[in-house]
């Protein structure tokens, strides 16, 4: 995988030269590791409130698009944030309910057009997720609001882990935060948005 990703980024880097362009330097990054906790949301205005309460301000409002790739280990996705950004994420985690530890790295992407191209010629793509995310920030935790197209509402948290804790004191922060959303345990989900977009699309066409 790591092959192909160099000679992906070396291809598009000549393109670039040829066009007079800055030269595109790939530089994957561990980000710092997090406990995440994913669910379902009844009451999209009533957890707004509560997101914004708890945050102090209204929220930053992203457009995204994920394009997943088949790989063998973990998941690759192709993010690009409408008027913001692009970037390539791989990221493990276990499908469980409640907290999960996750590593992930990132890297930019200045063409995502033509890495799509290679990798979707190379492995494939799984799969392409859109939603529009309203990111609240809760001390270090990331409170997603997700509204993803052909599924509904849906909320996570992802607290991002500072020097010198645990895991276990990054689930605590995670648990806490999700009794003070009003999120029951009825209400979590196991498994990445693709996974359960991809089950619908099969109960669909089946």
């Amino acid at each position: 995988m790591r092959l192909l990703l160099i000679v992906c980024w070396e291809n598009i880097a000549k393109q670039k030269e040829k066009e007079g362009k800055v030269s595109v330097v790939c530089n994957c990054v561990k980000m710092p590791e997090n406990v995440e906790i994913k669910a379902s949301i009844a009451n999209l205005a009533d957890f707004q409130i509560k997101a914004k309460e708890l945050s102090k301000t209204d929220g930053e409002v992203l457009v995204q698009e994920d394009v997943f790739f088949s790989v063998p280990n973990g998941r690759l996705k192709l993010r690009t944030v409408k008027d913001v950004k692009s970037e390539l994420i791989f990221y493990d985690r276990p499908d469980q309910e409640g907290p999960k530890h996750s590593e992930f790295y990132t890297t930019p992407v200045p063409d995502p057009d033509s890495l799509k191209d290679c990798l979707s010629r190379a492995v494939g793509i799984k799969g392409v997720l859109r939603k529009v995310r309203t990111l609240y920030m809760v001390g270090q935790t990331r409170v997603h609001v997700d509204q993803v197209e052909g599924l509904g509402s849906f909320m996570e948290l992802e607290v991002q882990m500072q020097e010198g804790q645990t895991v276990e004191q990054l689930q605590t922060i995670a648990e806490d935060l999700m009794q003070k959303l009003g999120v029951s345990n009825k209400d979590l989900i196991s498994v990445a948005y693709m996974d359960l977009l991809l089950k619908k699309q099969s109960q669909t066409s089946g």
